[in-house]
């Protein structure tokens, strides 16, 4: 696959067209990851590509490639660039950095002063958020409105946020604070110094919080056993 025949664009009216097969992909990568993602609906997304929030990734000849969204929290304060997900057969080609890229410059648009800020497991994803000049921050300096976490219900890990008191989770929170950030080149250069030490750390995270659960999982099956 060569980038240079994907398009990456806002997403248009037209577009909604392909919202069962977006919501389909992203709940199957979840299963796939065993982490899981808040749960969205073709209806969702059809919304949020009326209201110009949306990003898209598509073939020149218009198959689906890939997909991200905007949302706002505390009254536009926060940005979450969410749902970024890639069609399996395009996979670690490029595609997904250009949708980052993309949804970022929107969001930088539409709400120059908000805070963009994401929740990942995974490395790759951390990296590119790197590149943009997102930091890896504490849960305490993201959106704490309800209605944010109250999105986690869906993820297979809610149970676990919740007995962190939505202090820490298997999910890493990177923030874009546009009043105080460091350059994409610096916070770049610190991913690549620690990327192995990061790695460990997600590995560990999943280990720690995972392990009680499946213990509690072992013990109810030996009682119904």
């Amino acid at each position: 696959m060569d980038l240079k025949d994907i398009i990456v664009r806002k997403a248009e009216p037209d577009d909604k067209k392909y919202s069962k097969t977006i919501t389909d992909e992203m709940e199957s990568s979840a299963n796939a990851r065993g982490t899981g993602i808040a749960k969205r609906s073709p209806d969702y997304i059809e919304k949020k590509i009326d209201e110009e929030k949306a990003v898209i990734a598509l073939t020149k000849d218009g198959k689906w490639v890939g997909f991200c969204y905007i949302e706002t929290w505390t009254h536009n304060e926060y940005v979450a660039n969410s749902g970024l997900i890639v069609a399996p057969e395009y996979r670690k080609g490029g595609v997904a950095r250009k949708i980052k890229q993309t949804i970022f410059q929107l969001s930088r648009t539409k709400y120059p002063d908000a805070k963009i800020f994401g929740l990942t497991t995974g490395l790759a994803v951390m990296k590119i958020n790197s590149e943009l000049g997102y930091e890896p921050v504490t849960y305490s300096e993201l959106t704490q409105d309800d209605d944010f976490w109250a999105g986690c219900k869906s993820c297979v890990n809610y149970d676990i946020l919740m007995s962190k008191d939505r202090k820490n989770c298997l999910c890493t929170g990177m923030l874009y604070d546009p009043k105080d950030h460091y350059e994409p080149k610096e916070t770049k250069e610190y991913f690549e110094k620690n990327k192995k030490g990061l790695e460990r750390l997600l590995r560990f995270k999943q280990w720690k919080f995972l392990k009680p659960f499946m213990r509690k999982e072992k013990r109810i099956t030996e009682v119904i056993l």
